[in-house]
């Protein structure tokens, strides 16, 4: 009897355990997320969101303010539109700015935004209009090559050029 007993516990322990690392799996992972807090959601347009994904942090000054809720293309327009929620005890004003930033050089991409002067705060429904795209490496890089490649070219007398 006490060893079916000891046998229960271990059982129980190993599955707690195992529960314990797939919740922070997906915690680690931004694929969990347990916020029962109420927020406001606001949009914004932007014309290339690089690697940003739904559920990514909006951060201002480094505190993580809300989540990017969806993503969407307007093929009217042709721009990605990006629905973020704002936790509540967070007001922004009006005429703040959002951009895509990326946490390192290669690491995830977030959303920040930064606080304007307007004394009107942003509510339910409202978008953002000042924005900033994600910078995409391989588009710096294309530039950088494109460009030294037209320094190098020779001019028509014969010389290049610096």
């Amino acid at each position: 009897m006490q060893k079916s007993r000891t046998d229960v516990w271990v059982g129980l322990f190993v599955m707690l355990g195992a529960a314990a690392l797939v919740f922070l799996a997906l915690q680690s992972a931004n694929l969990l997320q347990l916020d029962f807090r109420s927020g406001y959601r606001v949009t914004a347009r932007f014309d290339n969101i690089g690697g940003l994904k739904p559920k990514a942090a909006v951060r201002s000054a480094g505190v993580v303010v809300g989540r990017v809720e969806s993503i969407t293309f307007d093929d009217k327009i042709y721009q990605a539109t990006v629905t973020i929620a704002i936790q509540d005890r967070y007001a922004f004003p009006k005429d703040s700015s959002l951009k895509i930033l990326t946490s390192g050089l290669l690491g995830e991409q977030y959303l920040g935004i930064e606080a304007g002067p307007d004394e009107k705060m942003l509510v339910e429904g409202d978008r953002i209009v000042a924005t900033q795209s994600a910078v995409v490496l391989e588009n710096l890089i294309s530039q950088f090559l494109y460009s030294k490649a037209a320094d190098a070219t020779p001019s028509g007398d014969g010389a290049a050029h610096k």
